[in-house]
């Protein structure tokens, strides 16, 4: 009884760890002469020459954060539009391995390491990757043509899965819409898994 008890609440663990929610932290700095979001804004977005030449991305980028600003209060509508709002995305890849490391743990003891270090490709060497990326997000007035909003948000991790967090890293970046930030601030958000 005791043995059935404890394989269900190994299973139990074991299902809700691939159910759990996931934590997307990103660092978020804002600036904003925005005092009070009107009553029903609406806006569209304004792309740049180099945006133009890559439709399929950029409109990908803008579905996520069209879904993003209807959560602060912001509906498109292209033809009367009270704002402009321009994207960017850079997203990095960076390969680390373990050498790179100072506290590596290197002659099966961590610790600082010595001496030299060959670079040549070794079984026991592991590389990972690192992604590094950064949203930006511009709200121009359509009447007089001044930035009322910027925001920027940069996150870091090992996930590849840049398009499931750009949601989260955008709902960050808006987390303080309209008002500004002093400097810049962590900001949390859950990424929960897809409903199925």
């Amino acid at each position: 009884m005791l043995r059935s008890i404890m394989a269900l609440g190994l299973a139990g663990l074991l299902l809700g760890g691939c159910a759990s929610v996931r934590v997307v932290e990103s660092e978020v700095q804002t600036f904003s002469t925005l005092g009070v979001l009107p009553a029903q804004a609406t806006f569209r977005f304004e792309r740049l020459p180099s945006q133009l030449v890559q439709n399929k991305r950029q409109d990908e980028l803008e579905r996520v954060a069209e879904q993003a600003l209807l959560q602060v209060g912001l509906r498109r509508n292209d033809a009367n539009a009270h704002y402009n709002v321009q994207l960017g995305v850079r997203v990095e890849r960076e390969d680390r391995v373990d050498w790179n490391d100072a506290w590596w743990y290197g002659r099966g003891f961590p610790g600082p390491r010595f001496g030299h270090m060959s670079r040549w490709p070794s079984p026991w060497v592991r590389s990972t990757s690192w992604f590094q990326r950064e949203i930006s997000l511009t709200l121009r007035d359509n009447g007089t043509g001044q930035v009322v909003y910027e925001t920027h948000a940069t996150q870091e991790d090992a996930w590849s899965d840049t398009l499931n967090l750009l949601p989260a890293i955008f709902s960050a970046a808006l987390t303080d819409f309209p008002a500004g930030t002093e400097g810049s601030r962590q900001r949390k958000v859950e990424l929960r898994p897809p409903v199925r």
